[in-house]
């Protein structure tokens, strides 16, 4: 068997990245990160490389040590207070910030698609396999989901290209 563990580098990126999504950036999500990666050292046996990538199966272990961090009286959303703000001259007009604050006002059931879709960056196949749904149910709830985010950004996103337009030409 294939050690999931083997490259770890990229998979804490991407654990951070979700966690951070769902608590906010610094020390709640770095240690939630940690958990994440302590649980999955020692369980790494239990790793079926037929039931997805190592990726995926980190990301359900991070869900679960988020719920437990949210049990354990952190809060369950970003606090857009805590998150550090770095400039990026390249950032487009919505700032991080106020896309923190859009995130936050979803429903539980849309920052989890979010998080896992941007922050944990899985296709909707990989969330799918992660949340036990069918893969087009995911994608027609991530879609209404960015579509309440785009609405609670008061329609910020309304005149952006459609992804299949935006693809064609950037040539990705």
């Amino acid at each position: 068997m294939r050690d999931p563990l083997a490259d770890p580098a990229p998979l804490v990126r991407r654990v951070y990245a979700y966690v951070a999504y769902r608590l906010g950036d610094g020390p709640d999500a770095e240690d939630v990160t940690s958990e994440t990666f302590e649980r999955a050292l020692r369980y790494r046996e239990s790793y079926d490389p037929r039931k997805g990538d190592p990726a995926a199966w980190l990301i359900g272990i991070a869900r679960r040590c988020v719920a437990d961090a949210a049990l354990k009286g952190r809060p369950p959303e970003p606090s857009v207070h805590d998150v550090r703000e770095e400039p990026d001259p390249a950032a487009p007009a919505v700032d991080r910030l106020t896309v923190r604050a859009a995130v936050a006002s979803l429903d539980e059931r849309d920052r989890e698609l979010i998080a896992l879709r941007y922050g944990a960056d899985l296709t909707a196949r990989q969330i799918a396999e992660t949340l036990e749904m069918r893969t087009n149910a995911v994608e027609v709830a991530l879609h209404r989901a960015l579509g309440r985010l785009r609405e609670s950004l008061g329609g910020a996103d309304e005149e952006a290209p459609t992804a299949p337009r935006w693809r064609h030409e950037t040539g990705l």
